[in-house]
């Protein structure tokens, strides 16, 4: 039988999970405070951005600049319809012509003046030429020149038509014998044909400025003699030799 004077121990209750004793204090954590950042970080932030604004900038201004010229240069060809000049030989004259065979050799004396005409067909803008210069062969016999010549430049007006005079001579000039003789055969029965190179360069004048000059070369090829006096005038081709770009800085009246 039971001691009532010695009772059994009650059994102590396990906490459920979770439980908070409401007796007991709460206890706050102190804030967790972040890492300072260096400033040096700040800066390449700063820098990359400047360089990104920078780029932006670059990029608009160079499109902006595009459009612009390109409408520039639409408006001045829709107004003022540039056009390159043209180049003709006139004629070609042989005041001169001796082929002399001598004990020591055969020798060329020879004059020749050409012509050529150079138009300008624009009604708005002149050109402005440099040095002209003019070299002239014989077709068919291989190293034999006829000489070469040059004039000053000059300044041509709106719808104007130039006529570009040049003289060439060689004098006591060595030559092969056997080209000495087919010289000599083909100048007497007409039949002397030359090549004509005209080298020269032109600029636009508008307004009393200029541009840079663009390089021409004018090649007339197979002149005859019997054509070069009179009739149609031989054909010629034109190529240029470099893009022009605009000088800045005024010239003398136009």
């Amino acid at each position: 039988m039971a001691d009532p004077s010695n009772p059994k121990p009650k059994p102590i209750l396990q906490k459920p999970p979770g439980y908070k004793d409401p007796n007991k204090p709460l206890i706050s954590k102190p804030p967790t405070r972040k890492a300072p950042i260096h400033p040096a970080y700040h800066q390449k932030q700063k820098r990359k951005s400047c360089c990104c604004c920078c780029c932006c900038f670059m990029f608009i201004f160079i499109l902006l600049l595009i459009i612009i010229v390109a409408i520039a240069g639409g408006l001045f060809y829709l107004w003022f319809k540039p056009k390159l000049p043209s180049f003709q030989l006139q004629s070609l004259e042989t005041p001169k012509f001796k082929v002399d065979v001598r004990p020591d050799g055969t020798f060329l004396d020879s004059q020749t003046v050409i012509r050529v005409q150079a138009r300008n067909p624009n009604s708005k803008i002149g050109f402005s030429y440099g040095k002209t210069q003019v070299r002239i062969s014989a077709v068919g016999v291989d190293g034999v020149g006829l000489g070469s010549g040059s004039l000053a430049g000059f300044e041509q007006g709106t719808r104007n038509v130039t006529v570009l005079k040049f003289s060439t001579a060689v004098k006591n000039q060595l030559i092969e014998d056997g080209a000495g003789k087919r010289l000599k055969a083909r100048y007497q029965s007409k039949q002397l044909a030359f090549d004509v190179e005209v080298r020269t360069r032109f600029g636009l004048r508008l307004w009393g400025w200029e541009t840079e000059k663009l390089g021409v070369r004018v090649l007339c090829e197979d002149v005859r003699m019997r054509k070069s006096t009179g009739g149609a005038s031989p054909k010629c081709k034109i190529n240029t030799l470099k893009c022009s770009i605009w000088r800045y800085g005024p010239t003398r009246g136009f």
